[in-house]
């Protein structure tokens, strides 16, 4: 319950953990914790990353490359376990100094090019290989308006919904009210659009698609935050018809499991470091 006598004071003091299931790496100040170098396979490409939604979507994008014949895209995926704080590492924050995943080093540029931010990190392998974005530039604009449309929805759907919803240690009424508001009318949003467009830019599959499938395809499909009925998902019908368009690319399918660490053993593909691992790898096999 919250407590109707809480005043918020003059000036803001870390002086307790604030719950919840985060509440053990969540801290006020940056920088690295502890001295560890990040590990490097043998491609050019460096993933260190976790299998949430916004690491989905790098691994789904390197993974579609991949697809589509850029062999100049192959990858390893190194797990960072977030809630052992690996993310605070000496190495992480020397590629990410926000200390978020995903985070990623092409080393095929000298020097190497370091990466993070999900949207950022598209939007160069788009660039990079020329795939994925649209040319005319009408169009690379409107690609560009629903990408960062995902970046600055995103976080009132993670932090704001799925934290007082599924995380935090207190049911807050005000809370989940404001919250769920928001992402119904994200939701009424995209489904509005995509009543008139196939894909999210019009009949060309997207970087923008990329970065929304993992969030909101999710979410009308019952895998996030397990809020598929409380959210009425099933209202939202060409919503639905386009994450399940997605959902049956092969690449989206080996995207979503890459650095994963729950759900079914087959799903699971904790590093990946060749396109073979997929077969042999997985922890079903492992077992």
């Amino acid at each position: 319950m919250s407590d109707p006598t809480y005043t918020p004071p003059k000036v803001w003091t870390w002086d307790a953990a604030s719950g919840g299931k985060f509440a053990n790496i969540n801290r006020p100040v940056a920088g690295a914790t502890h001295d560890k170098a990040l590990p490097t396979g043998k491609h050019p490409l460096q993933l260190y990353s976790l299998a949430t939604p916004n690491g989905v979507k790098v691994t789904m994008m390197l993974e579609e490359l991949l697809e589509a014949g850029y062999s100049e895209a192959e990858y390893d995926a190194f797990l960072i376990n977030i809630m052992e704080g690996e993310q605070f590492s000496s190495g992480f924050v020397k590629v990410n100094p926000n200390s978020k995943i995903p985070a990623m080093v092409d080393h095929s540029t000298t020097p190497p090019t370091r990466l993070f931010e999900s949207g950022s990190i598209l939007l160069y392998l788009a660039d990079k290989f020329s795939a994925f974005i649209p040319k005319d530039a009408a169009k690379r604009a409107e690609c560009m308006n629903w990408l960062f449309w995902q970046m600055g929805s995103a976080p009132l759907l993670g932090g704001g919904f799925g934290h007082f919803y599924a995380y935090a240690p207190e049911k807050y009424e005000y809370a989940i009210n404001r919250y769920t508001m928001e992402i119904k009318r994200q939701l009424d949003v995209l489904n509005q659009h995509l009543a008139e467009h196939q894909y999210m830019c019009g009949d060309e599959y997207t970087i923008a698609d990329i970065a929304i499938w993992p969030w909101y395809g999710a979410l009308v499909k019952g895998k996030l935050y397990d809020a598929g009925e409380f959210i009425d998902a099933a209202s939202y019908t060409h919503v639905i018809r386009w994450a399940d368009m997605i959902n049956k690319r092969p690449a989206a399918k080996r995207g979503r499991m890459v650095n994963r660490t729950w759900g079914e053993p087959h799903d699971q593909l904790h590093e990946r470091h060749d396109a073979s691992d997929f077969e042999t790898k997985t922890q079903d096999k492992l077992v």
